[in-house]
């Protein structure tokens, strides 16, 4: 095991295309950290600069207490498992793992234990005499990790891994790497475009875009409070919804309002920073789909009102008889709105919908059977909202 540790570390290149922006990143001995974030964000450039795949404009690269800007990849003591396995076509599965052990002279008999042992992790000791082109792609890349298993790295490094490999089995191949990681406790670095597999590997996540770190913390943390409007909108799915209000004050009373929706706040420590430096001024609110809820809808056959019960694995419909609402009610935070598309997952459904030519996804429990054009009611918990600096788009109650 080892830590790595970058201190500002940037990457140019001849164009003076900067993919890499002063990255300070401290990474624990037996952490998985993931490095995730849209393509050409830099996460890979970084992950190659670790493993020594490409040179480092300026900075420096720590593994395990020792400085390796310098240092060939081949002695860094590190592992690489790529996108595209990168196995000797030729080579049996054995002959694969065996590879770089026999490259540094190691005794036959130790190099069979280790592959016997590696082997017997992950499930291929029936594989082992079979060539590349007879194997499954899951099969491939778990012979690409245990060749580098056998090496017993330091720092396993891993570039997208799984992301040659159909959706049933990027499920599987994601639950045997973190039984891996927590049997083996060395120190894995993850690179993925994958909010969900980020999500769900990670000890520690590095959420990254246009060659610069937006926020490290662990995937809670991330979730609940995300540093900025692009960490908000890249973790979750579906994505976070997202619209401008106004802060102000109506009889001693301070609310955040626009045209559909207005809402008391009460948290305190939100009421002393809008009061403080934001009275009067626009901020961004964003509110995750499972935070929206929908309270009734009207038939578009019948013009006849209903209220929707969440019942776990369904929705229960009753009818409503209660006074039609407005477009805006602050004592509820509910707001009308116009259904534009239904999705329906089985377990869980996505309702798309419109307010005053804004667009909103909310997710629901169950089957919503709503059909396009319909009026709902949707309820906005503002408990779990967020919200952004207009100008900066940074999180207004952030703290370090």
């Amino acid at each position: 095991m080892a830590n790595v540790i970058l201190k500002n570390i940037n990457k140019w290149y001849e164009n003076d295309y900067k993919a890499v922006n002063t990255i300070n990143l401290d990474i624990e001995n037996g952490e998985f950290v993931v490095l995730v974030g849209p393509s050409g964000c830099g996460k890979s450039t970084t992950l190659r600069m670790i493993a020594g795949l490409e040179d480092i404009s300026s900075g420096d690269l720590y593994i395990g207490e020792k400085l390796v800007n310098k240092v060939e990849s081949v002695n860094r003591d590190i592992a690489m498992v790529f996108q595209n396995y990168a196995l000797y076509p030729h080579f049996s599965v054995y002959e694969n793992m065996a590879f770089a052990l026999k490259i540094k002279k190691m005794d036959k008999k130790e190099i069979d234990k280790k592959i016997q042992e590696t082997a017997e992790i992950l499930e291929l000791k029936d594989l082992l005499n079979r060539k590349p082109k007879e194997l499954s792609g899951g099969q491939r890349q778990r012979v690409a990790l245990g060749r580098a298993i056998v090496r017993e790295p330091k720092v396993f490094l891993m570039d997208e891994p799984l992301s040659n490999l159909d959706a049933k089995l990027r499920v599987s191949m994601r639950s045997e790497i973190i039984k891996l990681h927590q049997r083996l406790k060395t120190t894995f670095i993850y690179v993925t475009h994958d909010q969900t597999e980020a999500m769900t590997m990670g000890s520690k996540i590095v959420v990254m875009n246009k060659g610069e770190i937006q926020q490290v913390a662990d995937p809670v943390s991330i979730y609940e409070k995300p540093r900025n409007k692009f960490v908000a909108s890249f973790i979750g799915s579906p994505q976070m919804n997202f619209f401008n209000v106004v802060v102000d004050r109506i009889d001693d009373r301070l609310y955040i309002e626009n045209k559909f929706i207005r809402y008391e706040i009460k948290e305190n420590h939100l009421k002393k920073i809008f009061e403080e430096k934001y009275y009067r001024a626009e901020v961004i609110v964003g509110i995750r789909p499972e935070d929206i809820e929908v309270v009734h809808y009207i038939s578009s056959d019948s013009n006849e009102r209903f209220v929707i019960e969440d019942i776990g694995s369904n929705i229960k419909v009753k009818e409503f008889v209660e006074k039609t609402v407005s477009s805006k009610l602050e004592k509820n935070n509910i707001a009308l709105a116009q259904i534009e598309l239904v999705e329906i997952l089985g377990s869980e459904t996505y309702i798309h919908f419109n307010i005053n030519n804004n667009k909103f996804i909310c997710k629901v429990n169950g089957v919503f059977r709503g059909e396009q054009g319909q009026t709902i009611s949707v309820k906005f918990n503002f408990s779990r909202a967020h919200f952004f600096n207009k100008d900066y788009e940074e999180r207004i109650d952030w703290e370090e």
